[in-house]
């Protein structure tokens, strides 16, 4: 075993912050370190790197630690050292003689771990309301999902042909010092090695490539747009997958790119620009029954719906301990009030694909079979899962087409 990394007081009591913070401010974990960064700006690359994997790594964990340590969270803060020692003698570390340790002394982590009640919720660390639920939807699957949810999230690329092809963009990486790792699974995706800015590079400001998880770019290419279409991204976003249609379409057609945020759909526009995506137009949605303007317009369709997010928790750990039952039945109600309304804009012989980021049965095949009920003149083609894994979040997709 290697020299064990040394400790900074100043840079772990940047991460007890950050889990103060996060856990009993309500406040979310990324929006929390860009603060403590802007705060702390004497912190190098590896400072920085150091309290956000810490961070991540003990909200993601989070359940299991209080298990370890055999104590309720305390809203003092009394016991976050105890509970940063625990998640760094996890990583096969030594603490430090630290006052704050005391504590863990004489604490066997190997001995206690093995004692945990080998439970999904527990071991992997999940709310107890959420574990139960994901049982009764998922049955087997779900402990490899709940596993596969706490792993780092790999930056993911789509490559623009509108400005590029994979060869050139390929290329032009290299030469900028990226490192690429490419997936059979997912031939469309080109996943970065290292975590890099992008942002200040060429190829970037070019619109070689745009940011964009692996899954997510699977559920473009399930609507499959083709060029002179009327396609109708209505929760656009801030358009990844309407910039994605633009690219299938070959810039030729028409992309109605909608949301009820006008922010959102500005940083569609400038995405956009940059991409020389010209044929996307961009329109606020004022309230749910204003899409009637578009009745029977529409070749293709896209829904991807507001939803619990449970399948995107690698980049986003503590949407599970954010996330409620109560939150879980509103977008439910708000999804079916989506598809009820939205889908009239799908012509005749028309296609309409209903897509999410959750891994929950309840947001995608309840809600589609849902659907189908009360919407006879609908018929489902297709429906995919896409289960987090190395390479992607959790997606679910459903192509319907209306007869």
């Amino acid at each position: 075993m290697g020299r064990t990394p040394r400790l900074f007081p100043n840079t772990v009591t940047g991460v007890i912050n950050a889990l103060q913070q996060t856990f009993w401010e309500n406040a979310y974990a990324d929006k929390v370190l860009e603060t403590l960064f802007r705060e702390n700006k004497k912190w190098g690359k590896r400072d920085r790197s150091f309290v956000a994997e810490s961070t991540y790594g003990i909200v993601r964990y989070w359940r299991k630690l209080w298990f370890l340590l055999d104590s309720e969270p305390k809203e003092d803060g009394s016991k976050l050292y105890e509970i940063f020692g625990l998640w760094w003698l996890l990583q096969g570390q030594e603490l430090p003689e630290w006052k704050e340790f005391t504590g863990l002394r004489d604490f066997n982590i190997q001995e206690v771990n093995a004692k945990l009640p080998q439970d999904t919720g527990v071991v992997e660390s999940y709310p107890e309301w959420l574990d139960a639920l994901a049982k009764k939807e998922l049955k087997d699957a779900w402990p490899d999902i709940a596993k596969n949810l706490n792993l780092p999230a790999l930056v993911s690329l789509r490559v623009n042909h509108l400005k590029t092809d994979k060869e050139k963009c390929l290329m032009t990486l290299e030469k900028e010092g990226v490192s690429i790792i490419q997936s059979e699974a997912f031939p469309s995706a080109l996943f970065l090695e290292k975590r890099k800015n992008l942002k200040i590079l060429e190829s970037y400001l070019k619109g070689y490539y745009e940011v964009q998880d692996a899954g997510s770019q699977e559920i473009t290419l399930f609507l499959n747009p083709m060029p002179n279409e009327v396609v109708i991204d209505a929760c656009a976003g801030a358009g990844g997958k309407a910039l994605h249609a633009a690219d299938l379409m070959q810039n030729q057609g028409k992309i109605i790119a909608m949301d009820v945020y006008p922010r959102k759909l500005r940083e569609l526009e400038k995405r956009a620009k940059r991409a020389g995506a010209k044929i996307i137009h961009t329109e606020e949605i004022p309230s749910m029954g204003w899409t009637a303007t578009y009745k029977h317009k529409a070749d293709k369709l896209l829904l991807d719906v507001p939803c619990s997010g449970t399948g995107v928790m690698r980049r986003e750990p503590d949407t599970k301990w954010k996330l409620t039952a109560y939150a879980l039945d509103e977008v439910i109600y708000l999804q079916q009030e989506i598809l009820e309304n939205y889908s009239q804009m799908v012509k005749p012989n028309g296609v309409m694909v209903y897509a999410t980021c959750s891994i929950l049965k309840s947001e995608n095949e309840d809600q589609v079979q849902w659907f189908l009920t009360s919407s006879p003149e609908f018929t489902l083609e297709e429906e995919k899962r896409i289960n987090p894994g190395s390479y992607s979040d959790g997606f679910y997709m459903a192509r319907l087409r209306r007869k």
